[in-house]
């Protein structure tokens, strides 16, 4: 599904565009994928794991989710460099079709601006707009409390746990926690 581009101002001052990804973003998207994959433990990928993303696979993953309507993604846009996206997905299966999973990250560089929020509302108006979706759903790994501290202002509270979800290259075990947001309509 589409989204109609919106321009954001960051709290430090700059201008952003969140939007549909285009074919122009995909070598941007690959080097966001890269990048954001080295910044943090709390990306389920390693650098390294990123040589699959190619540039045709990131062209027929925009053009499903700009077509579907049943998913959509969204870029975010600051100074002609991908910071980030996030996705929204729901199913079609009448079981679960009241449940939405969504998914963000950016790079470090875009932390604190004001962007992971904006991106959630527009995920949340979004999951508003389909009257079948009544939850949405997240997972995030411990230790990630910035990202806690993000999903709980916007409304998630932890569900669950899978312990030992995660194992870092250190051998470390992380749990992942899961969360979901009840979707109310106005």
């Amino acid at each position: 599904m589409r989204v109609e581009d919106f321009e954001i101002k960051l709290k430090d001052g700059r201008c952003a565009i969140i939007r549909s990804p285009r074919e122009e973003d995909i070598q941007g998207t690959l080097d966001y994928l890269y990048k954001s994959a080295g910044e943090t433990e709390f990306i389920l990928r390693y650098p390294e794991e990123c040589v699959k993303y190619t540039a045709e696979a990131e062209k027929a993953l925009f053009d499903r989710m700009n077509t579907s309507d049943n998913e959509t993604m969204l870029v975010c846009i600051v100074d002609g460099i991908v910071a980030g996206n996030c996705q929204v997905t729901w199913s079609k299966n009448i079981k679960t079709k009241h449940r939405a999973t969504v998914a963000i990250a950016l790079c470090k560089d875009y932390w604190n601006l004001g962007i992971g929020t904006k991106f959630f509302q527009e995920m949340i108006r979004i999951a508003e707009a389909n009257p079948d979706i009544t939850q949405m759903e997240l997972d995030f790994i411990e230790g990630n409390t910035r990202a806690r501290a993000l999903y709980e202002k916007m409304g998630f509270r932890i569900c669950g746990v899978r312990p030992n979800a995660v194992k870092l290259k250190d051998g470390t075990l992380l749990n992942e926690y899961s969360m979901i947001h009840e979707v109310t309509r106005k």
